[in-house]
């Protein structure tokens, strides 16, 4: 049987600015289309964040997110994801509150706090329309907070709602932090693992540093995991192919990367999507559905979420 093959698009995200690419989605219906145009070119999970619709900064406020989230389950049989991350300037209350309002199939979760660097990108981009921007990109003194007790308090709020995590490692620690949770019986296989390369403070996007990464994740998980890359950047497709071909997961999207190809910035997440797409059938796999993506990671439906 052909391999499944799960591509996520994360459509907005609170990394990058308004600024900085007139495709990054900034309203709800923005962010609606986004992650409609994105499932129907071929993903099975769109992540998410909501923004302010004037200046674009990042919001988690649950009534930012609902307009959005009707519109994508009324037009859409994807699975969505919300986030629990938010901004590194957020606390893990106002983190927590879209997706223990909502109890999608889905929530990410960051499994460690770091050092979080935006500064590097002020070296392609110099203009911006809105006054929070630079200051929101220069700052290194970012301290991107996810404790042991940050975790357990995502963990708990939403134990009631059975939404499943897709985990967020930025670093080798992290796979270990999950590991203590699964011990713990916080958290419950299978764990889908979403390993993240290339972002400012946490482990590279060298070959290498993707296999330390597998092969951690193999020897502490075992068969209880799920693998998904997220490459930032210009990092985004090599890793995702190596990962394809080495029996993992996608995740795409304009949260991770704003382009779609050398110096030319991505028109649409759907763009992103169709590339993905190319590499994974390219190989002789078969992208997952929605369902078939709900089937390998054991989620719920999206009958029982609260949009």
């Amino acid at each position: 049987m052909t391999r499944k093959v799960i591509i996520t698009c994360a459509v907005t995200g609170a990394i990058h600015t308004p600024s900085m690419s007139p495709h990054l989605p900034i309203t709800a219906e923005q962010i609606a289309d986004a992650a409609i145009g994105a499932a129907e070119a071929g993903a099975a999970i769109v992540h998410l964040h909501a923004r302010n619709p004037t200046d674009g900064r990042p919001d988690q406020s649950p009534e930012a997110f609902a307009p959005f989230l009707r519109v994508i389950k009324q037009r859409s049989d994807c699975v969505v994801n919300i986030t629990t991350g938010g901004a590194p300037t957020m606390t893990i209350e106002q983190r927590v509150k879209p997706a223990a309002s909502f109890a999608p199939e889905v929530a990410s979760l960051n499994m460690g706090s770091m050092n979080f660097g935006l500064f590097g990108m002020l070296n392609r981009f110099k203009d911006f329309q809105h006054d929070w921007e630079k200051p929101y990109l220069e700052n290194k003194d970012i301290l991107f907070r996810n404790t042991f007790g940050d975790i357990e308090y995502i963990l708990t709020t939403c134990a009631q709602n059975n939404t499943r995590f897709e985990f967020e490692c930025y670093d080798t620690s992290h796979l270990y932090n999950l590991k203590y949770f699964l011990d713990a019986g916080l958290v419950r296989a299978p764990l889908f693992v979403q390993t993240v390369f290339g972002l400012q403070g946490g482990i590279g996007a060298h070959p290498e540093d993707v296999m330390h990464m597998k092969r951690t994740a193999d020897r502490l998980f075992g068969d209880n995991y799920r693998w998904s890359v997220l490459g930032a950047g210009r990092n985004q497709l090599p890793i995702a192919a190596m990962a394809a071909a080495m029996g993992g997961n996608i995740r795409v999207g304009l949260e991770d990367s704003l382009w779609g190809g050398p110096g030319r910035l991505a028109q649409s997440n759907a763009e992103q999507v169709r590339s993905a797409r190319q590499i994974i059938e390219g190989l002789g796999l078969a992208v997952a559905t929605p369902d078939e993506a709900r089937e390998i990671l054991s989620l719920k439906g999206g009958d029982r979420v609260n949009f």
